[in-house]
């Protein structure tokens, strides 16, 4: 089985900032691994942040869990200030399960097949 089937979202925790901690985004020595090991700090406060799930039912991840912090654009959609061309009117598999599979590439909308019946005069 693939180790990852999906991906956490996360926060970085203010209760350190709280208490007088640096925050992660700020430049701190202690912050860099190197740093932490040269400065006696523990792997697990090296960073000194944590990260909390965005939706508080859900538990904390684990060090081995894959997180992200912002969702990613919506593909799908046509975006010419990012740079995401979208999928409208691109040709896709209807039987592939892929990624060039109409499924996945039209995003799970549905999608319109059309068959052009081209006839050529042989040479």
């Amino acid at each position: 089985k693939d180790r990852f089937d999906g991906a956490s979202r996360v926060m970085v925790s203010n209760s350190e900032r709280a208490r007088g901690v640096s925050n992660a985004i700020t430049s701190n020595s202690a912050s860099n691994s190197v740093h932490a090991q040269r400065e006696g700090l523990s792997r697990r406060h090296r960073y000194n942040f944590q990260l909390k799930p965005y939706n508080p039912e859900h538990k904390p991840p684990g060090v081995k869990d894959l997180v992200y912090l912002e969702p990613s654009p919506p593909f799908c959609e046509k975006n010419p200030k990012l740079g995401i061309l979208g999928t409208h009117g691109r040709q896709c598999n209807d039987t592939s399960i892929g990624v060039d599979g109409c499924d996945l590439m039209c995003c799970g909308r549905g999608y319109k097949t059309q068959e052009v019946i081209v006839v050529e005069r042989c040479a």
